[in-house]
């Protein structure tokens, strides 16, 4: 069978189209991981809770979806949902945007992964923490607040980072489905020259995510910096603040 020479000036010249798509893939990751982490916080509160059920629930959802492969995840949600929805309403979903299944198995699999995230960021922080907070006068919800949940931030941050990035990696999957994405348009492009260009369209396709996750990684780099950076200035006023007073007082006397 006879194939086109690989020809790398289709690479540059086909990404202007491809990139007029990559909004598409950007909304389906961002709206998957708004919803992913609202459940995943749920999901590790009760993981946390001293509900049993909770816990048994929690953890066996997130084991399940653990276990589930996300285009398996992703076929079940866009043939099951629609069978199921009008098994019990009645209406015929069908029609419904493709964006939507693929956000709701998006959001399933974040939430799962991002709840053992934020359980472990939180049971990292030590538990004197919260009682010296109470201690001081601060009520259970302003310790937990103001002192506990930023130190878990600090801590669950490069593990969601890690998490949002595969997320947008696996959001690729979504044109199994008929999502018009950038690498759904990718592959129209390829069906529309016949199975040719192939190699340097995948390519495109794998320069501009490489250049997505790249910002990404840098921006959650830069932002575990700065927070850093504002615990230690926290840290050195908490340490200066006592010695202040103990020098005032001095004086005074």
């Amino acid at each position: 069978m006879d194939t086109r020479p690989f020809n790398p000036l289709v690479i540059f010249s086909v990404m202007p189209e491809l990139l007029s798509f990559l909004w598409v893939t950007v909304l389906v990751a961002a709206t998957s991981i708004i919803f992913g982490s609202l459940f995943g916080m749920v999901l590790a509160g009760a993981k946390l809770g001293k509900n049993p059920a909770g816990r048994w629930l929690a953890h066996g959802y997130t084991y399940i979806m653990r276990c589930t492969p996300s285009i398996v995840l992703l076929f079940i949600v866009f043939y099951g949902l629609p069978q199921m929805a009008e098994a019990l309403t009645g209406y015929d979903i069908n029609d419904m945007n493709r964006s939507v299944f693929a956000i709701i198995t998006f959001s399933l699999l974040f939430s799962a992964y991002i709840s053992e995230i934020f359980r472990a960021a939180y049971e990292a922080v030590p538990k004197g923490q919260y009682e010296a907070a109470v201690s001081i006068g601060l009520s259970p919800l302003q310790a937990l607040r103001t002192v506990v949940l930023p130190q878990a931030a600090v801590i669950a941050l490069p593990n969601f980072g890690n998490s949002v990035i595969n997320l947008l990696k696996e959001g690729a999957l979504a044109y199994t489905i008929g999502l018009i994405d950038m690498l759904g348009e990718g592959n129209l492009i390829i069906a529309q020259n016949y199975g040719a260009y192939g190699i340097e369209i995948y390519l495109a396709c794998m320069i501009i995510y490489w250049g997505v996750t790249t910002l990404l990684g840098e921006g959650f780099l830069k932002l575990e910096r700065w927070l850093d950076r504002s615990r230690n200035v926290q840290r050195q006023a908490q340490k200066t603040r006592p010695m202040a007073w103990s020098l005032v007082n001095t004086k005074n006397e």
